[in-house]
């Protein structure tokens, strides 16, 4: 009957380590619609309240900056980036892992180029390209909400700093970036 007992907690145990997602895909809805960009993520637990991620950013840009495609206003990102990241979370519901408050540090790289219109007489304007290519390290904080362990919304910022000459001549060598992340976890 002791052997019993224990073979079903054992058993137990197992279907509940089971049961818990270990991973989480997510698209970040927010700078889809705002930028028109896609940025979509994978997010691996390693712990309750530590995770490990990378995310793939297609048409990313630098910050806020819109795009335009007039002659005299042209403005044109031709970026992608990647990012590996590390987030720590505090909080969240007793029965919910990684939840609640968190805070990512991460590595990001850009690349590609941004072009625009420089005027080089009066009414006459030439494409200029500036090189994106960059490393850029940062910090995010945000919430994230769990339902079921299944569906995930997470708003965040970050901030972060940029090091290329040439990205900071034309923007700054700080960035800010946010959004709202929609996960599914697995």
């Amino acid at each position: 009957m002791k052997r019993l007992a224990i073979a079903i907690c054992a058993l137990i145990g197992t279907a509940n380590a089971q049961a818990q997602a270990l991973n989480e895909v997510k698209l970040n809805i927010f700078n889809t619609i705002v930028n028109q960009s896609v940025e979509v993520g994978y997010e691996h637990f390693i712990d309750r309240d530590q995770s490990v991620g990378i995310d793939l950013m297609i048409n990313d840009r630098f910050s806020y900056y819109g795009q335009n495609k007039k002659v005299e206003k042209f403005k044109q990102f031709n970026t992608n980036a990647i990012a590996v990241n590390y987030n720590f979370y505090f909080g969240g519901k007793d029965d919910e892992h990684a939840s609640g408050l968190f805070a990512q540090p991460f590595l990001k790289y850009r690349f590609g180029n941004y072009e625009h219109a420089e005027e080089i007489a009066k009414g006459e304007f030439q494409k200029v390209k500036t090189d994106m290519n960059s490393f850029i390290i940062g910090v995010g904080a945000g919430y994230k909400l769990v339902k079921n362990d299944a569906f995930t919304i997470s708003p965040f910022i970050n901030i972060a700093r940029n090091f290329n000459q040439d990205v900071a001549d034309e923007f700054m060598g700080i960035e800010i970036n946010a959004g709202v992340n929609l996960g599914y976890r697995f």
